[in-house]
């Protein structure tokens, strides 16, 4: 009697790790966050990488039609990488182009764009990561095309390639 409670007890455990095991491997793990797109950003307070002078997200918005919100750190590799595809876009007359800069320390932000070029027209400190967070972002690089209603028209997570460009500018050109 006593040898088959014990046995019960051991298969039914074992059956139990199986079904949860079972179950796990069949849920995806893949993190989507929630949609970003044609909601109003927050109206978050930073200061200015270079003046310190304090500014607020509107104030940055509110005199361009569109907006480009690239959050970036000297630290992550892939911003290196989409660094030049920034530049390019600095010269463009449509898009204000404005730099989070992500738990970073001041000193190696101006080092990397000394280094790389500055291709923003505004630089806010993210220090704590709260601002890119309260966009939604959940990693660096992460870029956001906002109107000058607040909006959030397109996100990119990841590093810019060419190919996110010509439909950055798809985007702009459907909504004049």
């Amino acid at each position: 009697m006593n040898k088959q409670i014990k046995f019960i007890l051991i298969f039914s455990s074992l059956l139990f790790i199986f079904i949860i095991f079972f179950f796990g491997l069949n849920k995806s793990n893949i993190y989507t966050p929630n949609k970003v797109t044609n909601i109003e950003i927050p109206n978050f307070e930073s200061r200015e990488l270079f003046s310190n002078q304090k500014i607020n997200a509107y104030e940055l918005i509110q005199n361009s039609d569109y907006s480009l919100i690239n959050i970036w750190a000297s630290w992550c590799l892939p911003c290196r990488d989409e660094h030049p595809i920034l530049i390019n876009l600095q010269d463009k007359k449509k898009l204000n182009l404005i730099g989070i800069n992500y738990k970073d320390k001041k000193k190696n932000s101006i080092k990397f764009l000394n280094e790389l070029g500055n291709p923003y027209d505004t630089i806010i400190i993210d220090k704590n990561g709260l601002i890119s967070v309260s966009l939604g972002a959940y990693g660096v690089p992460e870029t956001y095309l906002v109107n000058r209603n607040y909006k959030i028209l397109k996100r990119y997570v990841g590093p810019l390639n060419q190919e996110n460009v010509i439909e950055l500018f798809e985007i702009i050109n459907e909504n004049l």
